[in-house]
């Protein structure tokens, strides 16, 4: 199990930029694939992007693709979000998750994760 930790959400107006981190404690972040999901307000928690265990190979959803890059740094235990761009329909509350794995490759579902940060609000005003 791995405990996670969001920050950098906050308020900022349509076509701006925001950089989330997630920190994991414990020395076992490189055995996880990882990913971001976020819950706009009134709706249920989508997928964002997801990550293999070395970063070589990372996915993100289609209505964030362009905009958002997902990244990790092993040697800090950190996961990254870079938010550019971006528009008032991306408000939610953003989650990162692990996923333990033997191999390289990323889930993409959130039933796929098992450990969740508490999340960081990201607000865009039009």
């Amino acid at each position: 199990q791995v405990q996670l930790v969001e920050s950098g959400g906050g308020l900022v107006q349509a076509g701006g930029s925001l950089r989330l981190s997630c920190v994991s404690s414990g020395r076992t972040f490189p055995w996880y694939a990882m990913g971001w999901f976020r819950q706009p307000p009134g709706k249920e928690r989508e997928f964002v992007a997801a990550i293999s265990r070395n970063g070589a190979a990372s996915r993100p959803a289609e209505s964030v693709k362009g905009r958002f890059t997902i990244s990790r740094d092993n040697t800090k235990d950190t996961l990254y979000l870079q938010m550019n761009s971006l528009k008032p329909e991306d408000t939610a509350v953003y989650y990162c998750a692990a996923q333990f794995r033997g191999d390289n490759g990323m889930g993409l579902t959130q039933t796929e994760y098992h450990d969740w940060g508490k999340g960081t609000l990201v607000t865009v005003s039009s």
